[in-house]
């Protein structure tokens, strides 16, 4: 990388880009798990402009993904926190005892909420992520040559060996190792940078 100011403003606007279509819509998807539609998009576009203002700071490495849950989080969390603060004034202030326990009920219901979608405490975030990979992965299988797609296929989704697929497509062993040595190879530089690669 350059050390050019202007040259790292536009390497750090690419990889912003990036980050923001990779990950906003799974972020949405999981600020909502915690506070309804509402203040979602909010919350995660806040985080998008904590990161841009922060650029100088903070390390686009690996780690960014468990940077923004957290950020997401924190962001959730306080907004939760801020919602308790006015409901427990509202409930101050009614006289009727239902709305007070209307009240206290939602902020039970959004602690239970928190603790559940906790970055550190639950699945959630590795099922979000799980799905984006296995995204990736059917758009990679889907850009192999047709034969090496097919072979592949058999392969891995079919779980055959490669004498039976040989059988079924009527070619030599050799071909469909031929194949599944390319398919193997272009998956892999396709997806190089999920292997850290």
């Amino acid at each position: 990388m350059s050390g050019n100011p202007k040259d790292m403003e536009e390497n750090f606007d690419l990889t912003y880009r990036t980050l923001f279509h990779k990950y906003y819509a799974n972020l949405l998807f999981y600020a909502t798990r915690l506070l309804g539609d509402e203040e979602a998009e909010d919350v995660v576009q806040d985080v998008f402009v904590e990161l841009w203002w922060r650029k100088d700071s903070i390390e686009m490495g690996e780690q960014i993904s468990a940077f923004l849950y957290r950020a997401v989080y924190t962001r959730a969390l306080n907004v939760l926190k801020h919602r308790e603060i006015v409901n427990d004034y509202e409930a101050v202030m009614l006289e009727s005892t239902d709305q007070n326990l209307l009240a206290f009920s939602s902020v039970k219901v959004q602690k239970k909420r928190i603790e559940y979608y906790h970055p550190n405490s639950n699945d959630v975030v590795k099922r979000i992520e799980n799905d984006e990979l296995r995204q990736e992965l059917h758009e990679a299988i889907d850009k192999l040559p047709e034969r090496c797609r097919t072979v592949f296929k058999l392969s891995y989704l079919h779980d055959m060996k490669n004498k039976e697929i040989a059988d079924t497509l009527g070619v030599f062993l050799r071909t469909v190792e031929a194949h599944m040595y390319k398919a193997l190879k272009c998956l892999r530089e396709n997806l190089a940078h999920l292997l850290g690669g």
